[in-house]
């Protein structure tokens, strides 16, 4: 599953979502939130027993779309390992007709209780039921609910859809199921619906007939292979839909109608992956198709169902001649972290919730791979060191986890679907894959797979199969980064000949933080040089020594795949620092530069060093290592910056160093590179919104105007940069045009970019009318809470928005989901005084948000950490930056005009 994730800075974000990365979806980490649960209250551990196990469903059930509701016809074939009276599974929300078995040709009605705080009902049968199979007969009824969960309404201007979205618990709602990943059984499923509308699941239509009853009709699928409950899959509607093939396996885009043309660029994209898939692994997709299908309510950014992939349609639909690379960017890594999924996951699925890494963090890694293949130009591999970054950040805080963990309760489980599960778990395979090489990691993966098709497996099935095949400690190496919260610090010493010591500890951003000194990990260690290859080499003391080929300069962190943060002795470093644009490839340059922002934040490097390291790499060509300087400088700007005199040292730093380079550039050029495309964007960005450039500003202005009439007239890639710099020095004419234009225009990306451009005005006025906005119902639930969320996270607005949040408590806690509620609670990390850590602390112990309490924990260690990072760094900056506006002309660029 695809899902939400935010950043401690609102204006990080803006800044990185001008290049790549998905938005909403698949936000920059700081914390990837955890799922909000609304079904129930927290219970103690809720796991079923394994007295009976499921083999096979019949699922029959009929939507009522206008009522709400819908009746479910089930036939479950169990079979008991012992005799039982009583028969215990999931269900929620769910109003049991009958439950019958028959023993001997007699017919026995069970008595159903119901748990709702364990979600379970018990059939208690008049008599013990016999060891061997059974087959439960169930009739029921369920409603469609709002919640963007379980069988749910999601909704258009024109009509209502049935839709489900089952992962993590949530098949239960629609039907009554041995809802835990282990409990695989097969599926076959019929659809009872209104004439003219059409039904998908995960596998192929087999029969459609009339009735029952007038005006309906039938729709039957095949029958599944062996899977697990929350990867089943309906939806009913008039969808239309696109097709392909790849591999002899027919492929289709579906979406509501009047948007499915946009879904030709997926469409490519999914043939293309499924042949690179069933290439790389060896095993052939084993559905009979694949159907994506992008839906106008969904909360995730997609979700994986076997077979039918569902998607939020931002992330699925995209115009190449209207929309930037960003979006195409998003919606190809979304089509291929999912296509992932029918591997890992879904034709192999972890045991339990503890092991989802399994299924989030193999997808995450692998996810970048097909998309590299597809798409070179993107710089894929850039992106991942981009990642790699922001991962680290995550687990560099007081507050994290390990990759595996307890997790019993609905709450439990859903909150561990975060950057750790996803980021740091795809993080540590691309080490391991670096460690061993491409190809015997390969081999690994694919025995890995081949031994649990269609069953479930472990953390310890994967990383003992690659330890075997590759005669490595891959067990060891794993084993320390699955089972030990956090990240390692490397501290090099200065070589001495061709040996180069190495001490090891836990890294902490905020540097008051208490050490760990008990933490060491397994860490393969690769060493690079100006003159020879990367040699890895395992480090698992707290103090090793390491063979360097030479003495004219080493680098830590060859390739950019080590998930650890490095530090050199003070010569070593300048030698880095002089070779920087010549011996580094682009990758270690972004690693290299997050490292020392990192050390700068933790209090280990000065903040003036650190903005020389980022200078230095000004005319870098990478769009990539543009946007981690981007990061860093917006970091400090919404969080070491906090006076109007202080912004305005950083904004003429920032124009007199980025200024020149983005002027060099000049305006877009049809035939130019993505790269370079890119680089504008992210250079217009920093000089525009951070150096508040008045012609870069105005010529933002001009090129929105240019891009609302017309979208296809203008360079997509800056004009959505542009738009957003519009929007931040824009007036009440323009929030009304966004406005306008985000309600009604059919371009699901263009609604997307003009619907969150409304967060980015600066006028209290404006952001109060934003607000009320997110809150009227004219927005999506699915959108409203990060909109609010995107306000409490700048510097700039928090105060009007946090003021709002308290004074409109319950409309604002109504417009949350599933996943935005802890969303919002943790964009209050924003703030960064201890009177406001006070106040949040108390407003959210008085107003609870369910499933919000690691959110919170997070907000108030961001908040600790922002603090800090003042106390520590902020005198120094505003030192830096007087002593260097001497040099400074607060000059202006000149504007970058769009080509004829």
């Amino acid at each position: 599953m695809t899902v939400a994730v935010r950043c401690a800075s609102n204006y990080s974000e803006e800044l990185l979502l001008s290049i790549s990365f998905r938005p909403l979806f698949r936000r920059l980490p700081i914390l990837l939130f955890p799922f909000l649960l609304l079904y129930g209250p927290h219970a103690p551990a809720q796991r079923l027993s394994n007295v009976a196990r499921p083999q096979h469903y019949w699922l029959e059930l009929t939507p009522d779309l206008n009522a709400a509701t819908f009746t479910g016809n089930e036939r479950i074939d169990v079979t008991l390992v012992q005799p039982v009276r009583d028969i215990t599974l999931n269900a929620l929300e769910i109003q049991f007709q009958s439950v019958t078995t028959t023993i001997n040709g007699r017919t026995l009605t069970a008595e159903v209780t119901l748990d709702p705080a364990k979600q379970q009902a018990t059939f208690r049968f008049p008599q013990q039921l016999p060891t061997g199979p059974h087959q439960l007969i169930i009739r029921y009824t369920g409603v469609l609910n709002s919640k963007l969960r379980g069988f749910y309404l999601s909704k258009t201007s024109r009509r209502n859809y049935a839709v489900t979205q089952f992962e993590s618990t949530d098949a239960r709602s629609a039907f009554p199921s041995f809802d835990e990943p282990a409990m695989k059984a097969t599926f076959n499923v019929s659809l009872v619906v209104a004439k003219g509308d059409t039904a998908i699941s995960n596998t192929n239509i087999i029969s459609d007939t009339p009735g029952p009853g007038v005006g309906r009709h039938t729709i039957q699928f095949a029958q599944t292979p062996r899977m697990s409950t929350y990867l089943l899959a309906f939806l009913v509607g008039d969808f239309e839909c696109i097709s392909g093939a790849s591999d002899g396996i027919p492929i289709r885009v579906c979406a509501t109608p009047g948007h499915v043309q946009d879904g030709a660029f997926a469409l490519s994209a999914a043939e293309f992956f499924l042949h690179y898939y069933d290439t790389y692994f060896g095993i052939k997709y084993p559905m009979p198709k694949l159907d994506m299908i992008a839906l106008p309510d969904f909360e995730a950014g997609a979700m994986e169902n076997f077979g039918a992939i569902t998607y939020r349609e931002t992330a699925l639909l995209v115009n190449p001649n209207t929309a930037p690379l960003s979006a195409q960017k998003i919606v190809a890594v979304d089509v291929a972290h999912e296509m992932a999924h029918q591997w890992f996951g879904d034709m192999v699925t972890m045991e339990w919730w503890d092991n989802i890494w399994l299924n989030e963090g193999f997808a995450t890694w692998m996810e970048y791979k097909p998309v590299a293949a597809w798409k070179p130009e993107w710089q894929m591999p850039q992106e991942v060191a981009s990642n790699l970054n922001r991962t680290l950040d995550l687990d560099a805080r007081k507050v994290t986890r390990t990759i595996r963990a307890t997790a019993n309760t609905p709450d439990e489980i859903n909150e561990m679907f975060d950057g750790i599960s996803y980021g740091k778990a795809g993080a540590v395979l691309s080490m391991v894959e670096n460690y061993i090489g491409e190809q015997t990691f390969r081999e690994g993966v694919h025995n890995y797979l081949a031994a649990h098709i269609y069953g479930n497996a472990t953390a310890e099935d994967f990383w003992n199969t690659q330890t075997k095949v590759s005669h490595r400690p891959i067990d060891k190496i794993m084993q320390s980064l699955v089972t030990q919260p956090g990240e390692a610090l490397l501290t090099f010493g200065a070589p001495q000949g061709e040996k180069v010591s190495v001490t090891q500890e836990r890294f902490f951003l905020n540097p008051q933080t208490p050490a760990s000194p008990e933490t060491v990990w397994t860490l393969p260690v690769c060493v690079g040089t100006s003159s020879a290859a990367a040699n890895c080499q395992i480090v698992d003391r707290k103090n090793a020594s390491l063979r360097v080929p030479e003495a004219q300069g080493f680098y830590g962190n060859a390739s950019g795949k080590g998930y650890y943060r490095s530090q050199y002795d003070a010569a070593s470093y300048q030698k880095l620092l002089s070779q920087v644009e010549t011996a580094l490839g682009p990758e270690d340059r972004i690693v290299l530069l997050g490292s020392e922002w990192a050390l700068t934040r933790a209090d280990k490097a000065s903040i003036g060093d650190f903005l020389n390291l980022a200078a230095s790499v000004k005319d870098d060509r990478s769009a990539y290592v543009a946007q981690t300087v981007a990061y860093s400088l917006s970091s400090i700007d919404q969080r070491l910056v906090s006076t109007s005199h202080e912004h305005q040292l950083l904004a003429a730093w920032v124009r007199d160093t980025f200024g020149p380079v983005l002027h060099r550039l000049g305006p877009p050029a049809k035939a130019e590179s993505a790269e370079r495309r890119e680089l504008r964007a992210v250079l217009f960005s920093v000089v525009g919104g951070i150096g508040d450039d008045s012609a870069v500003i105005g010529e933002a202005r001009r090129t929105t105007s240019e891009y609302l009439e017309h979208p296809d007239s203008v360079d997509a890639t800056l004009a959505a940069t542009a738009l957003r710099v519009a929007a931040q020095n824009g007036n009440s004419a323009l929030f009304d045009q966004l406005q306008r234009m985000s309600a009604s225009t059919d371009n699901p990306q263009l609604s997307r970019q003009t619907l969150y451009a409304l967060a980015r005005f600066r006028n209290p006025e404006l952001v109060r009318r934003t607000l009320e906005y997110a809150v009227s119902g004219k927005v999506r639930n699915q959108d409203s809470a990060e909109l609010i969320a995107d306000e409490l996270e700048d510097r700039n607005t928090q105060e009007v928005a946090w003021d709002f949040v308290k004074s409109n408590w319950p409309a604002v806690l109504a417009q949350t989901t599933m996943f935005t509620g802890a969303s919002l609670v943790s964009a209050t990390g924003s703030f960064c005084t201890v009177d406001r850590a006070s106040e949040v602390a108390a407003y959210f112990s008085q107003h609870r948000v369910p499933a919000s309490e690691s959110a919170l924990q997070h907000a108030q260690n961001n908040i600790n950490d922002c603090i800090g990072l003042r106390s520590a760094q902020g005198p120094s900056l505003i030192q830096w930056l007087s002593a260097a506006s001497s040099g400074h002309d607060a000059g202006q660029v000149s504007t970058i005009a769009q080509p004829n």
